[in-house]
């Protein structure tokens, strides 16, 4: 079977195309997600949700492109996103634990217990579900994959709330 003819049967919905395609990529795409991003989850991320991708999209594959081209550089842009979405968690994280720092070295108990005051604040205001992903992640100690599979949710939906969360933290705080 040539690529045209496999491309029109993933666009058909023929579920053996879509497999033969995970089984014929998967380790490939792994490898170079790997490369760019040197974080084996991250990696692993990527390339579920590039074939999650395929998959929803499918009905709008090209059969006259390179499927193969596709899958790199879908890897490739999920790469770029999720560096820069990760790139400005880490950002608002760093002015949170600067705060926690002003805590920590605060000159008298008066002025901590009013800097934890608005934080316990801060914390209760916030959405139910992003709070309650934000405790387990930041008071309890649990990684993104832990929360996901305590909650049954997505890893990229824990660290969307977590996003929220820092984020609405620091317009209170701050």
């Amino acid at each position: 079977m040539n690529k045209n003819e496999f491309v029109a049967l993933l666009k058909a919905g023929d579920n053996e195309a879509y497999k033969q395609l995970v089984n014929l990529y998967s380790r490939r795409l792994f490898a170079y997600a790997l490369s760019l991003s040197g974080d084996y989850s991250m990696a692993k991320d990527i390339v579920q949700e590039v074939f999650l991708k395929i998959f929803e999209y499918r009905t709008k594959l090209n059969p006259n492109y390179s499927i193969e081209g596709f899958l790199y550089r879908s890897t490739y842009n999920l790469f770029i996103n999720t560096y820069h979405k990760n790139k400005s968690l880490l950002k608002v994280h760093d002015e949170y634990v600067k705060y926690l720092d002003q805590i920590i070295h605060a000159e008298n108990d008066s002025d901590k217990d009013k800097l934890i005051k608005i934080i316990n604040k801060s914390i209760e205001n916030l959405p139910k579900k992003c709070k309650e992903i934000f405790l387990l992640s930041k008071r309890d100690g649990f990684t993104n994959q832990e929360i996901s599979e305590i909650l049954s949710i997505s890893i990229k939906t824990v660290e969307s709330q977590i996003t929220i969360a820092f984020k609405q933290l620091r317009k209170q705080i701050l």
